[in-house]
């Protein structure tokens, strides 16, 4: 199809230009372009950016279909500014073989929505024992190239030296869901102050930064490359920081979540605002924002966990831990790093689009808006202001803690190759 976006702010700057987008490419960017045959869409005063890519996303596809599917989660990441998502490898069964792996990104292609990249398991079964088959799923249809056993830490160093070394090979990513559970044995909630008073088992930072430690150092002895999921620590920036400096192949997501929300929400005992790993203190939150305006971590991902209402409404002890992302995903990044001007709207398409992009050795997406470059794009209203309703999601469950929060800035056009995905709330395609 063809379409005119007339009037856009490119990354926010500028003066306002119309684009051209043509045979799924962005054709011409200039003023006052000539309109005759081709779909209008006005777009005074929005923002373009390139759409996003989510490293860190659960579709639940096979196995907990009652949660989400590809097809529902595509939908919500359509609506969210998505145009590549990566769905984690722990679904039932797991995505540790060819089979599974393939079967994922061909529902994905039928969605249609967005570019859904299975992840495939660093282990057999994510029981952290056996190295899965990591050549043959980087070799399959699919093309798997970050691997990651999220949910579960690859707690053994010698099969973690292993994957990062057969990453190498593959030029793969080894994606690393950082926690000791020797650490964490039924933990509960941020060690400290806030889980002392209400009684709740403390789950403590070190958890995390003792494993980004021992993995940064093994990164830099083998050379693979290493990314570390939703970093939650004001220690683990510190050591992403000291690895980096030494030319480690590290690079490190932070969710929306924990830009946002502190361990003080738990006081409600509220099961919505239970995740893995769990929301800290408002000195992490500062420090995170701070990491991510540095680069010291590379970018944003979601985490996005959909979980039934059994799963959630239910007490503490017992709720999985997990929040919805997708959609809320671009407004709470506005409201943590733009409002707050850590990030300008270029800065924005770095952390949500380019570097993800680039982790994941995506070719065509988080390209330069720029002719002839892909038309994979997000169109924000950067004055929007809308608030959260979980029931009005496209996903299957509505487990969000922004629950009733307004929010500023919002997607209202979301392109894959030129294709409409999303327009003013509502799924195309």
């Amino acid at each position: 199809m063809s379409a005119l976006l007339r009037g856009v702010l490119l990354y926010g700057e500028g003066d306002p230009v119309d684009v051209l987008v043509e045979d799924g490419v962005i054709a011409r960017i200039g003023a006052d372009l000539p309109a005759e045959g081709v779909e209008v869409i006005e777009a005074q005063g929005k923002v373009l950016l390139p759409g996003f890519v989510d490293l860190h996303t659960h579709l639940r596809e096979p196995g907990r279909e009652d949660t989400e599917t590809i097809a529902t989660g595509s939908a919500a990441a359509a609506l969210g500014g998505y145009t590549a998502v990566f769905a984690m490898a722990n679904t039932d069964p797991v995505a540790d073989t060819q089979l599974v792996v393939e079967h994922v990104w061909r529902r994905g292609q039928e969605a249609g929505l967005v570019d859904v990249h299975p992840v495939g398991a660093v282990t057999v079964g994510l029981k952290g024992e056996k190295l899965a088959e990591l050549g043959t799923m980087a070799r399959s249809a699919a093309g798997v190239r970050v691997f990651s056993d999220d949910g579960h830490c690859v707690h053994d160093p010698l099969l973690m030296r292993r994957a990062l070394e057969y990453s190498k090979a593959l030029d793969a990513v080894i994606a690393q869901h950082a926690e000791e559970p020797r650490l964490t044995v039924g933990a509960q909630a941020n060690e400290g102050e806030v889980a002392s008073r209400l009684g709740l088992a403390g789950w403590p930072a070190v958890a995390e930064e003792s494993i980004v430690a021992r993995d940064c150092l093994l990164a830099k002895h083998t050379g693979g490359r290493l990314h570390v999921c939703h970093v939650s620590t004001t220690g683990t920036v510190d050591v992403l920081r000291w690895a980096k400096a030494r030319g480690t192949g590290v690079s490190a997501e932070v969710t929306p979540h924990h830009l946002l929300l502190t361990d003080e929400l738990l006081a409600s005992y509220d099961p919505v605002n239970k995740v893995n790993p769990p929301l800290r203190t408002s000195v992490d939150v500062q420090a995170l924002r701070a990491a991510l305006a540095e680069g010291i971590v590379d970018c944003v991902a979601t985490d996005h966990a959909p979980h039934a209402p059994q799963d959630k409404d239910c007490e503490w002890s017992s709720a999985r831990p997990g929040m919805l992302g997708l959609q809320t995903a671009l407004s709470v990044v506005a409201q943590t790093m733009v409002i707050t001007e850590l990030l300008d709207w270029r800065g924005v398409a770095r952390v949500m689009s380019e570097r993800p992009a680039q982790i994941a050795g995506l070719p065509d997406q988080g390209r330069p808006l720029a002719e002839g470059e892909p038309a994979n794009l997000a169109l924000v209203d950067p004055d929007a202001r809308w608030t959260v309703r979980g029931a009005d999601f496209a996903s299957i469950s509505d487990n969000t803690p922004f629950e009733g929060m307004e929010l500023p800035a919002r997607v209202v056009l979301t392109m894959l190759r030129g294709r409409i995905t999303a327009h003013e709330g509502k799924v195309c395609g």
